[in-house]
């Protein structure tokens, strides 16, 4: 489906089969010589055609598209590949841009086998061929256009200055218009959902860089916010209020599982509240896993950094206890 958000800005809703995100918004602005393309979906099939029937309707060749990529996850730099065979410039942050690079080879994957033991995941049998960026990424290296914070991009009416929101990825970059108070920003800020602010294994307290990234943002002048997911957002500063009240709520209730006694990663998330179709923790889907391990683990992380919690790692498991 291709709806027409701004003058001369459409989006594409690209189906993401069996997955709780549902659909992304992939957005196209239409230019003289050049349309940008920002996102493009999973590298599998029905997320291709979407894609590429939506450019169709809108008589766009991809040989005259740029593809912007704001964050590293398969949904967003899946088709990345696609756009390299046809010659397209692509975009992207040099943090996540290095990574989604990495991603096409197992060096990569196989430190989620270290991340399992980590977060004591073995015990629930979890894989990484499982996780849908192991299956959907892009299969083979490209060659990026790095951006860094400040540079611009001119496309058609508009001019975009790319902006640096680290947290939901370590590199996350978004593009704000400000003579129209336009800004496209990935996953870091969504309505009705949250993003997920997971584990690295690089970044000591990934979620008080969110934190940092939300305040920016928020004194940014914005009448649309085009998110990745769902709906487009007309009040930035609410949603991000939102976002930072459920984050300290959720480091309340780890707080509180914590009164009871030491815990590892995996017992901490397995008794946080989600919003998912599942009884319990053992009827969670293996992606989903995952995602709430390494989000429990930053919540974690950010206690402990913020002098909360006391941590041990022994036989390569991580366990946390209250002070």
């Amino acid at each position: 489906m291709i709806t027409k958000v701004y003058e001369d800005i459409y989006m594409i809703e690209v189906i993401l089969p069996n997955n709780p995100l549902k659909a992304l918004n992939s957005y196209v602005i239409k230019g003289n010589d050049k349309s940008l393309i920002i996102d493009t979906g999973f590298n599998r099939e029905e997320c291709i055609d979407a894609l590429f029937n939506g450019l169709e309707e809108l008589n766009i060749d991809i040989k005259d598209t740029e593809l912007f990529i704001t964050h590293l996850h398969a949904d967003h730099s899946g088709m990345a590949s696609i756009f390299k065979e046809a010659g397209v410039k692509i975009y992207a942050g040099e943090i996540d841009g290095r990574l989604i690079n990495e991603m096409t080879g197992n060096d990569y994957w196989e430190r989620f086998e270290e991340f399992k033991i980590l977060l004591d995941l073995e015990r629930d049998k979890v894989t990484f061929s499982e996780h849908p960026g192991y299956r959907y990424c892009l299969k083979e290296p490209v060659e990026f256009t790095y951006l860094k914070e400040g540079k611009g991009i001119q496309v058609g009416i508009y001019f975009f200055e790319v902006i640096d929101i680290p947290g939901h990825t370590p590199g996350h970059i978004g593009l704000y218009e400000r003579n129209h108070k336009l800004f496209f920003c990935g996953d870091h800020i969504l309505d009705k959902i949250t993003p997920n602010i997971g584990f690295w294994g690089f970044e000591e307290n990934i979620l008080a860089t969110y934190f940092n990234s939300l305040a920016k943002v928020y004194s940014y002048d914005i009448d649309y916010l085009f998110s990745a997911h769902r709906n487009i957002i007309r009040d930035h500063t609410r949603r991000i209020n939102e976002l930072i009240f459920h984050h300290k709520e959720r480091l309340g209730e780890i707080v509180h599982i914590l009164k009871d006694g030491e815990l590892s990663v995996r017992d901490v998330a397995a008794q946080m509240h989600w919003s998912i179709r599942a009884r319990d923790w053992e009827d969670f889907p293996i992606p989903q896993k995952w995602f709430a391990a390494g989000e429990a683990m930053s919540h974690l992380e950010h206690l402990y950094c913020t002098g909360k919690l006391n941590k041990e790692l022994r036989e390569g498991k991580l366990f946390f206890k209250l002070k």
